[in-house]
């Protein structure tokens, strides 16, 4: 290809270290090809303050899917668990590069369990909420926004005694001795997509689909699209705390589940087993099942706020 091609990514300094990572990819596979970054600001970037499941859920992509409609970028990087399940018209997700671990890590002055009962744990997730209040409503939770720099600041003054947090965000960052505890998935289920990447371009441009489809990961791919049909089935886009998470063994994908109410903290969890070939299917199951199971309720409570 003759031409630069443009990379749309946030200026965060997370987001750039991500586009990096798959820039690098792009150029070992194909070392004459000239690429470059176009920093684009989104909604999420611009308002700190409030509650991301406020928000709605393109608050992180859509200035990025726009300069992709508009042709100023030829592909997007997103933290997959950004990007809603309803890709716009004319665009599509080409790849999913290796995922990082999708734990949550809980950073602070003492291990989950070795908290003092008060502890002020900062975090601007409902999910991550529920979870805790189910395991210790002895702590105070309190939101918490910005980047990560900011958010380990305010627990390193003293504002906050803890934060969790995605662990990729910290791997990819180089800051894994900052991490106290990896948090229990057993507890702690993360959302849809967690420490994955995904690569957005348009439709029917063969020469951007032939460089981005070589760098899917395709156990990577499977688990993040069961998780996703998943959270498209149940129709919560990223207002309902919802978890999940697939993992692959031999040639069968299990998927775990998580959907909660936020008023009562009530938490419903399933596991849904198939053949790793099928993932939107297991997906799909899994989120029936739970919707039989109550969690058509949580969702709409969780939505009418």
């Amino acid at each position: 290809m003759s031409r630069t091609i443009i990379a749309g990514s946030r200026g965060s300094k997370l987001a750039l270290i991500q586009t990096d990572y798959v820039l690098a990819s792009l150029k070992e596979l194909n070392p004459a090809i000239e690429v470059s970054v176009k920093k684009i600001a989104t909604a999420g970037d611009r308002d700190r303050n409030t509650q991301l499941e406020k928000m709605g859920s393109a608050a992180f992509v859509k200035e990025l899917e726009m300069a992709l409609l508009d042709h100023r970028i030829d592909f997007a990087v997103h933290s997959l668990k950004d990007v809603p399940t309803d890709i716009p018209e004319g665009l599509h997700l080409l790849a999913v590069p290796e995922r990082l671990d999708p734990r949550d890590v809980l950073i602070a002055g003492a291990a989950f369990n070795a908290l003092a009962p008060g502890s002020r744990i900062g975090t601007g997730s409902l999910r991550r909420t529920v979870q805790i209040k189910n395991l210790r409503r002895d702590l105070e939770i309190r939101g918490i926004r910005g980047n990560i720099d900011t958010r380990l600041r305010k627990v390193y003054s003293g504002e906050f005694d803890g934060t969790i947090m995605a662990a990729a965000a910290l791997l990819r960052l180089g800051w894994q001795d900052k991490i106290t505890e990896y948090l229990p998935l057993e507890h702690f289920l993360p959302a849809a997509g967690q420490g994955a990447l995904a690569i957005e371009a348009r439709v029917d441009e063969p020469e951007i689909e032939a460089l981005i489809s070589p760098l899917n990961h395709l156990p990577s791919w499977r688990c993040t699209m069961a998780e996703r049909a998943f959270l498209r089935t149940l129709g919560s886009g990223c207002r309902a705390p919802v978890a999940v998470l697939a993992t692959i063994n031999d040639s069968t994908l299990e998927l775990k589940g998580m959907v909660a109410d936020p008023a009562s903290d009530r938490v419903l969890r399933g596991m849904e087993l198939g053949d790793v070939s099928y993932s939107d299917e297991i997906g799909i199951r899994l989120a029936e099942k739970m919707l039989g199971m109550g969690a058509s309720g949580f969702i709409g409570e969780a939505g009418s706020r």
